[in-house]
């Protein structure tokens, strides 16, 4: 099991960014959560059983419409998330 919390920063909020990626989620084997941050960015935490279903995954993202939209990314390896179930937006 892994699970990496990534830091949006550019036009991220706004502009679907949270229901693409939910969308984009609906492809893989992929649970967590994307939510808007009050400071502009948005957060995303996700976890696979396969290090590579997750990467791909997070390359998904990037190479979407969103890439454009993304000016930076801050990855982190976070621990196992609990009681998480599918993928969902918080609002």
């Amino acid at each position: 099991m892994i699970a990496k919390q990534v830091i949006y920063t550019g036009r991220v909020q706004g502009v679907g960014f949270r229901y693409t990626t939910k969308q984009i989620a609906s492809g893989y084997e992929v649970t967590g959560s994307v939510k808007n941050l009050p400071d502009g960015r948005v957060e995303l935490q996700a976890m696979s059983y396969e290090a590579d279903e997750l990467e791909a995954f997070l390359a998904a993202i990037d190479e979407s419409n969103l890439g454009s939209l993304i000016k930076e990314r801050e990855v982190s390896v976070i621990p196992a998330l609990t009681g998480q179930r599918g993928f969902s937006i918080v609002r």
